[in-house]
């Protein structure tokens, strides 16, 4: 009997420890993330702004906000923006990341700079990779230009790639392919050393080739580290904002306007702080739900073993 009350006494302290030791995390996780989030949810059914007018106090509105929405151009706009985004940048990379990965996997003299260089895009602060860029796409002696003149001997460009609604969104596309790579690239080069040697020496005294190789060994033993790959650039795409608010803010004519975009310039530019609180609910709603429908249609872990 003396055991047992003195293992709960343990058990106790032991519970009692481990609640201290994340009552730092805890605290910050409710005061910046689950306060913000509840909060945002109530000023969403109101007409709150961000400088309050004591001739105009706030209102509860119901649902006029939400409805307002599907009103919205530029929100509309910026959803559709976001899937594309989506859509387009999260197989390319993925793709390019995975091979960057194997190439400096490779046991060649040097792959330590390149792995270097691939890499410094992510650490680099993405407002300064954004005015690079702007620079790099200017129509009249931007380098991307001067390049696409050079190899077609004159017959491609200059193109106002910043300005042209149909260029606008696929130019932030390839800036955003460039810069992020590198980060998936360093995820898939952990899982490819992880990958027991072995099993590619079994699969050459089987006869294979480095195509069956890479079909029959390397992509199965990446499935697990591709799905969390592919879910954390999704949630990254819809988060979507540096590039294009440096660049365009969303212009010309909202041919590049993202949702994080629409929100900043509705609650701080237009300082409708309610009405920004409904369109983050919503947005919030959405990549929830394709987050969960990507958990739903990838195996589970155990399930790729």
């Amino acid at each position: 009997m003396a055991g047992k009350i003195r293992r709960q006494g343990l058990h106790a302290n032991e519970t009692v420890m481990a609640w201290l030791f994340s009552a730092p995390a805890l605290i910050l996780l409710i005061v910046f993330l689950v306060a913000p989030f509840l909060i945002a949810i109530a000023l969403s059914f109101t007409d709150q702004r961000l400088i309050p007018n004591p001739n105009l106090p706030t209102q509860f509105v119901g649902l006029r906000n939400y409805i307002r929405l599907w009103e919205d151009e530029a929100f509309l706009r910026g959803i559709l923006n976001n899937f594309y985004f989506v859509l387009v940048v999260v197989p390319i990379q993925t793709s390019l990341a995975l091979g960057l990965a194997i190439l400096v996997n490779a046991k060649i003299k040097g792959m330590n700079f390149f792995r270097t260089v691939y890499f410094a895009p992510v650490v680099t602060a993405m407002t300064v990779i954004a005015i690079v860029w702007a620079f790099l796409y200017n129509p009249g002696e931007g380098m991307i230009n001067a390049f696409l003149q050079a190899i077609s001997f004159g017959q491609l460009g200059p193109y106002d790639w910043l300005l042209n609604k149909k260029l606008v969104f696929p130019a932030i596309m390839l800036l955003s392919i460039w810069q992020g790579v590198g980060f998936q690239m360093v995820i898939y080069l952990a899982g490819l050393q992880e990958i027991p040697v072995s099993l590619y020496e079994a699969a050459q005294i089987d006869g294979a080739n480095t195509w069956q190789q890479f079909t029959k060994v390397t992509l199965p033993q990446l499935r697990n580290t591709s799905i969390f790959v592919i879910l954390s650039t999704t949630i990254l795409a819809f988060k979507l904002f540096d590039q294009v608010q440096v660049m365009t803010s969303g212009g010309p004519q909202n041919a590049s306007m993202t949702t994080m975009v629409h929100i900043v310039q509705v609650g701080w530019s237009q300082m409708k702080v309610g009405y920004a609180s409904a369109i983050s609910i919503i947005f919030f709603l959405i990549v929830l739900v394709v987050s969960l429908v990507q958990r739903f249609v990838l195996p589970d872990e155990e399930e790729v073993r």
